[in-house]
């Protein structure tokens, strides 16, 4: 292996990432039975927003979440949109994660509805990881009547990409002796973690499947994609050393809103930009994290997006962060109209996670 990194054999695990099915449109169907089998999305409306959420029913026109709005609803006229409800999603998010936590204390949430967990030493003792599984996915049913889609691996990259391969309310296995050939064959854009940018950079060197990556070097990807180089050397041959952490570290934290017209006057962005600070300033208190970088977020009307950074040397106090989010706002004036502002702070006050990749060792490995 050309690699110089440290060599190291951890032993084999038994990984299941659960993802909920469409969450918070399903949610909204759950709880009202009128939209059950009708196209759905979560957030915005027909004249502006984003769209949070999309039901499957929503998704066979075209409808997917992050798309603007008015897009979706040209994309499908009949479509429902319902307003967000944050503090019933957690609610349920926490019953799902009981679940979980009933079978191992090694979950690593990585939204409300989506999780990590590590059952190779299981509360259950179990030795079949797909059979827990099926377990979870069942009594996540039961309790909230939500469906779930599983994957099960032997590392966390293989387990998402399980999830996702019989969605919705299915689940699959990725085994040890299966994983090298699964993902020669697999597109390089159904790799977990190979963004729409990073594919197309690839696409552009000729690499379209993970057969095609497989056959450039390390020092080549190194050269190329400089330390991801790596990453993408190891995981298109099953390599994926990062364990499953039950304490997932914040990495930045932030507050945002979507304004109901267009703002381009710089008193009223201004004005518009203090109760984000101060939302952001709540959170903080709450959360006690401290973040050297101040970043403001712009949105413009025709979805365009921009953002502005500047980083202290010291931790910004909250009258700080303020007199720097207005710094960041007027440094350059708009020539289009905005519609969304956030703020957010990074370079936290916190061991940021690191993962580290070398040769995983073929073990026998007992899924059933």
């Amino acid at each position: 292996m050309e690699n110089d990194q440290e060599i190291t054999s951890p032993p084999i695990r038994k990984i299941i990432h659960v993802d909920m099915d469409a969450f918070y449109a399903s949610v909204e169907q759950l709880d009202h039975p009128q939209w059950r089998g009708k196209p759905l999305v979560v957030g915005g409306n027909a004249a502006r927003g984003v769209v949070a959420a999309a039901s499957y029913e929503a998704r066979k026109f075209g409808v997917y979440s992050a798309m603007p709005s008015v897009l979706a609803a040209r994309k499908c006229p009949q479509l429902i949109f319902a307003p967000a409800r944050f503090d019933r999603y957690k609610e349920i998010s926490s019953q799902i994660r009981e679940v979980f936590y009933e079978y191992t204390d090694l979950v690593e949430p990585l939204s409300m509805d989506e999780a990590f967990m590590d059952v190779t030493e299981n509360k259950m003792g179990l030795k079949s990881a797909i059979l827990i599984a099926k377990q979870v996915r069942q009594k996540i049913k039961e309790r909230t009547g939500l469906n779930a889609s599983a994957g099960v691996s032997y590392n966390k990259f293989l387990a998402k990409i399980a999830s996702d391969l019989n969605k919705p309310n299915g689940q699959a296995v990725i085994l040890p002796e299966e994983a090298e050939a699964f993902l020669e064959k697999l597109p390089i854009k159904k790799f977990f973690g190979i963004g729409k940018v990073t594919a197309e950079k690839m696409s552009g060197l000729g690499i379209h499947t993970g057969n095609d990556l497989k056959q450039f070097s390390l020092q080549y990807l190194t050269r190329k994609f400089g330390k991801s180089g790596i990453h993408y050397f190891n995981i298109v041959r099953g390599i994926h050393l990062s364990e499953v952490q039950p304490h997932r570290i914040r990495k930045s934290l932030s507050a945002e809103n979507t304004f109901e017209k267009d703002i381009l006057a710089t008193e009223e962005l201004l004005a518009a930009l203090k109760p984000i600070c101060d939302e952001l300033i709540k959170r903080i208190k709450k959360s006690g994290i401290k973040g050297r970088t101040v970043t403001l977020k712009i949105k413009f009307s025709d979805f365009t997006q921009q953002t502005r950074s500047k980083t202290q040397e010291q931790y910004p106090d909250e009258e700080s962060i303020w007199s720097i989010a207005q710094e960041l706002l007027i440094q350059e004036s708009f020539s289009k109209s905005i519609r969304l502002l956030g703020l957010g702070i990074s370079n936290l006050n916190i061991i940021e996670e690191h993962q580290h990749f070398g040769e995983q060792l073929k073990i026998p490995y007992e899924a059933q």
